[in-house]
């Protein structure tokens, strides 16, 4: 990040964004389950874009401690190529 910055300022609040990534992570649901629950549509498509294009980030790091239900190595495989998940973007 740059000096000065913070997450908020590209990111919702924390407590939305919370919220969105436990749907989408840990719970499996689509833009239309989280934007039937409340959330802008736009928001929860840039969210999911951002932790879909990182996906290769996660295979490039250590293994850690599994400190939720579900993790982002065995328990959540996503393909790093071919387009996947743009159609949620």
């Amino acid at each position: 990040m740059a000096p000065d910055q913070l997450d908020q300022d590209s990111l919702p609040p924390y407590d939305i964004l919370d919220a969105i990534l436990e749907g989408y992570v840990e719970r499996d649901k689509s833009v239309a389950d989280l934007v039937a629950e409340g959330f802008e549509e736009a928001m929860v498509r840039k969210v999911i874009r951002l932790v879909d294009i990182n996906e290769y980030k996660r295979r490039q790091a250590a293994v850690g401690p599994r400190i939720t239900a579900r993790n982002f190595g065995k328990d959540r495989r996503y393909p790093i190529t071919s387009g996947f998940g743009r159609k949620n973007w």
